[in-house]
């Protein structure tokens, strides 16, 4: 089967091409046909009765009698001049023969019977032979006339307009089948960049995938590979949670043992070591949960709240811990600020950023929020050492730790940051963090508003 798109791409800029060259073309068509016509039986009365009045009298031939004669003749007010033609198709009866009429002697001799044609402001006709003492002999006849022309005629005189409407006309041409074939490619962008960054549940828009071309094909099987992935990942983050969720089970029966063995007074250096490492793991574990409740936002369901008030613990938390380690928190966020989001989700997303920026600043920490028609911008800034700037966007991957300025004194599981992500993208924002200088972290979290 023919490639369709091929065959889109070909009959849209031949047909262009075909449709702006027969335009042109036909212009001096339709001049010639508009203004040729038969020879009108009023005009070749005239001539007639001129020639039979030489006929009748041959010595009128070398004389001044058609110049005498259109002194004292009109037509409708107008002078009518005549041309008396011999075989040879000289002008004998005068030496000052216009170019119109000399161009019609060679249009009337093609066309081999009498006609009448108009030029721009004068009616030219004839032939109307006849013979005189065995010797051929042509009448033509000029007639002062203008009569409004065809709006075509107005393309034919001005060939400069013409030649640019017609480029301009075939660049429009053009450029609707580019709208068409960009049109349904943008759509296919758009939908994978989402993908790309995250965005599992966007898909190509329907009149893109009911085209009946190969966009709307390759449409179409990038909306089943984009159900696979979201399919694959999501089974990916409730497999992760399940196995967390079942961990929990030896965990506890393991803190249960522990805790026996404490009370039969059993307790030893070992059984400490045993308990620490099982709080850990139990922080672990929850943390994991937290990840795939992130990622699948199963949890909660969107609400429509402010900012500020949906914000309102979280801050309260960051500002007794930053007062308790000597530090200063400056949160500003404008009360008109109200979004739809998940507020647990969100919350926990900034609270990771705070506790992080209040562990790693010297002195100052600031929150700042502010808003646009289509976004919401928070900025969360500290004074700390940074990151290395290859470790930037690596900072966000599920148990990355940098091993640069924010060493892993902390403690932790590089988890923290995944979450904020994960919650961010859940909201279809995006996360980004760069250092600043002489010194510090800026996160900025991008929402739609």
């Amino acid at each position: 089967m023919p490639n369709r798109l091929f065959i889109k791409l070909l009959l849209g800029f031949w047909l262009c091409s075909s449709l702006i060259i027969a335009l042109v073309g036909l212009l001096p068509l339709l001049q010639q046909n508009h203004d040729k016509a038969p020879l009108a039986p009023h005009l070749e009365k005239v001539l007639a009765g001129v020639a039979q009045r030489m006929q009748a009298n041959p010595s009128l031939i070398p004389s001044d009698f058609l110049r005498h004669w259109e002194r004292h003749r009109s037509m409708e007010g107008k002078p009518l001049r005549l041309y008396l033609v011999n075989s040879q198709g000289q002008v004998i009866n005068t030496n000052r023969v216009s170019r119109s009429v000399r161009n019609f002697m060679l249009m009337a001799d093609e066309e081999k019977h009498p006609i009448s044609h108009q030029f721009k402001d004068e009616l030219v006709f004839g032939p109307y032979a006849f013979s005189l003492q065995g010797e051929p002999y042509f009448l033509y006849g000029r007639l002062p006339d203008s009569h409004p022309r065809p709006w075509f005629f107005f393309f034919i005189e001005n060939k400069l307009l013409t030649l640019s409407l017609a480029i301009a006309l075939s660049g429009l041409l053009c450029g609707l089948l580019a709208w068409h074939l960009g049109k349904a490619l943008n759509s296919l962008k758009k939908s994978a960049n989402a993908l790309a960054q995250g965005d599992l549940s966007n898909r190509v828009d329907s009149a893109t995938t009911e085209r009946n071309d190969e966009i709307g094909e390759l449409a179409s099987a990038f909306n089943s590979m984009a159900d696979s992935i979201e399919t694959m990942v999501n089974n990916q983050q409730r497999l992760m949670g399940d196995i967390s969720h079942e961990l929990r089970t030896p965990l506890t029966r393991l803190q249960l043992s522990l805790a026996l063995a404490r009370k039969k007074g059993q307790q030893s250096t070992e059984t400490d070591r045993i308990a620490y490492e099982a709080e850990q793991l139990e922080r672990l574990i929850t943390e994991l949960l937290e990840l795939s409740r992130a990622k699948l936002s199963t949890n909660e369901t969107k609400v429509h709240l402010g900012l500020a008030e949906s914000l309102s613990q979280v801050l309260d938390d960051a500002e007794f811990e930053a007062a308790q380690q000597g530090k200063r928190l400056t949160i500003e966020i404008e009360e008109s600020i109200e979004l739809s989001h998940y507020p647990k989700a969100l919350s926990r997303a900034i609270e990771n950023l705070l506790r992080n920026a209040i562990r790693y600043a010297a002195q100052e920490i600031s929150l700042h929020a502010t808003h646009s028609a289509t976004q919401v911008h928070i900025t969360i800034k500290d004074d700390g050492p940074g990151i290395d700037a290859q470790e930037l966007e690596a900072i966000f991957k599920p148990f990355y730790r940098p091993d640069s300025a924010r060493q892993r004194e902390s403690g932790g599981w590089g988890l923290g940051l995944a979450i904020t992500e994960a919650a961010i993208t859940a909201h279809k924002g995006n996360i980004k963090a760069q250092n600043c200088q002489p010194h510090g972290l800026e996160v900025t979290i991008t929402l739609p508003a």
